[in-house]
């Protein structure tokens, strides 16, 4: 991107680019206010990104919680390193539970599998923080605590939630103490939460995995149905990874390799790299086209090849190679849709924050329930509601992604980063389910093929590969001789919001000494630095 950029806005926008050396950028504005709290006490961006993660179990619990997932992907200042903080399912847990059903349950304990969040946090926070663990937690026991305005989108999926997780009754003594959802600006609070996240800080994690909080969890597990077991909690750990890359107009895009999605991006990155799409303006026919076909053929191969890399037939190397993408490649027509088989898994669950710091350290940083809240399971007394991510496997029998004891379901949650020669250029990521890859590479050509700025990018209207293969664009952004391209060549188009929506845009872009920070619109959050 050139500097000039900064003073091109294409696209209407509520917000401006932030221009700092020190930055955070998440959903939620008060989750970024506990992260530039641990900045200015001294902590660097892995600090920053631990409290705010922290902070949006409690001030946006429509989409995280104390029992999600997490990946991050981490610059030190001289290497690039990953970590995988996805739980497996329960090791009881028999397939044959499922015989019967057209698809994984999405509520109820069936898709609970072991929160991984919390030990990715000590993890982290172990290997590269400069605060006390415990000084990470002080924002978000105060929102618990002492209570928080709760903003507006928040609001509006927590209204949804209230209808979908009617009947599960800790769920709504928990979230709904007065029998509906809060409003926005109104005040919440959560005390189980705070006991919760103090007992965790004080037993850096020790207490969710092997003491009280773990033997509560079990014991509810035992109670209503589950077959969630104290040593499926005692032996979880999270796991370091060396991400996987691509190489894209003279950059690189980093993702966590499976059992996450984030090879999608990467493929679909390798397919358009054939392709001159600056040739095309930004928002034509014969860009969007381009993209959304490598999408599509990377979605089909990703779907019938990706679970736990334990259990895959193909490792991420071959998903890579050059003879699948030049063959995906040259399978696109410039003049007609093609038409691969796939099966997409949905979300609606999931919050994503980057942050950056002035010693150069960099924090790309995603967490999720799944849907919404999760399973609607909720451990009395604590605030703990756990994640639903093993909707994520499929009844399949034989596909690397089958249901099973001991294993870890597809991913869709992905944390993006980018390195030109070795040093890093942006930490970024798309939040919202199987629009997390599409997110990352509309990010990627906007910024590198079309040099545009990152809010400007997050700004842009958004295309949509649906389940279905039909493509959703979003209202207004699009000049109709565009959707008319589309449908000319064999594209089934849509106008308008699909089920799952265009997803949430968080990017940090180095520039020299300082930063360059943008949120999307779409969401409740901000970017803030100094």
């Amino acid at each position: 991107m050139d500097s000039n950029a900064l003073d091109d806005f294409p696209y209407s926008s509520r917000r401006m680019p932030v221009l700092a050396r020190n930055v955070v950028a998440t959903s939620q504005p008060l989750a970024v206010q506990a992260g530039l709290r641990m900045l200015l006490k001294g902590g660097n961006a892995v600090d920053a990104a631990l409290s705010s993660a922290i902070a949006l179990t409690v001030v946006e619990p429509t989409s995280n919680g104390i029992g999600s997932d997490a990946f991050a992907i981490v610059w030190d200042g001289g290497q690039l390193y990953g970590i995988n903080g996805s739980g497996r399912s329960p090791a009881a847990l028999d397939p044959g539970r499922f015989d019967g059903m057209a698809g994984m349950p999405l509520y109820g304990w069936e898709p609970v599998t072991v929160p991984g969040a919390v030990d990715l946090w000590v993890r982290m926070s172990e290997r590269f923080g400069r605060l006390p663990f415990g000084d990470l937690f002080e924002p978000a026991v105060e929102y618990a605590r002492d209570g928080f305005m709760v903003s507006p989108i928040t609001a509006a999926r927590w209204d949804e939630a209230s209808r979908t997780y009617r009947g599960f009754r800790d769920f709504e003594q928990t979230f709904l103490p007065d029998g509906a959802a809060p409003r926005a600006g109104t005040f919440f609070r959560c005390p189980d939460q705070a006991r919760t996240l103090t007992e965790i800080a004080d037993t850096r994690g020790e207490s969710f995995y092997r003491g009280p909080l773990a033997e509560r969890i079990v014991a509810h597990a035992a109670n209503t149905g589950g077959c969630l077991a104290a040593s499926d909690l005692a032996e979880h750990g999270s796991q370091w990874v060396r991400p996987i890359s691509q190489e894209y107009r003279g950059v690189a895009l980093h993702e966590i390799p499976p059992n996450g999605q984030g090879i999608a991006a990467l493929i679909a990155l390798g397919i358009l790299r054939r392709f001159d799409l600056a040739e095309y303006p930004p928002d034509s026919a014969d860009s969007l086209h381009l993209q959304i076909e490598a999408m599509k053929s990377a979605f089909s191969l990703v779907h019938r090849c990706v679970g736990d890399p334990g259990f895959m037939n193909h490792t991420p190397e071959q998903l890579l190679s050059e003879n699948i993408v030049e063959a995906a490649a040259r399978a696109i027509r410039m003049d007609i849709a093609g038409v691969p088989a796939c099966e997409i898994l949905p979300e609606m669950g999931t919050v994503y924050l980057t942050a950056a710091d002035a010693a150069g350290g960099m924090v790309s940083f995603i967490q999720s329930n799944f849907a919404g809240f999760g399973s609607g399971i909720v451990i009395p007394g604590t605030g703990i509601s756990l994640q639903n991510r093993g909707y994520g496997f499929t009844l399949e029998k034989g596909h690397p992604n089958f249901v099973g004891g001991g294993k870890r379901p597809y991913h869709t949650i992905i944390p993006g980063f980018v390195t030109r020669n070795g040093a890093p250029v942006m930490s970024f990521g798309v939040m919202g389910g199987h629009m997390q890859p599409q997110g990352h590479v509309q990010m990627m050509t906007r910024i590198f093929d079309y040099g545009q700025n990152p809010q400007a990018a997050a700004d842009a209207p958004r295309w949509h590969v649906c389940k279905d293969m039909s493509v959703a664009l979003e209202a207004g952004g699009f000049d109709p001789s565009v959707v008319d391209g589309l449908r000319r060549r064999g594209h089934r188009v849509m106008v308008g919001d699909p089920e799952w929506g265009y997803g949430g845009a968080q990017l940090i872009l180095k520039m020299g000494e300082g930063y360059c920070a943008a949120s999307d619109p779409r969401k409740d959050g901000q970017a803030a630095g100094y």
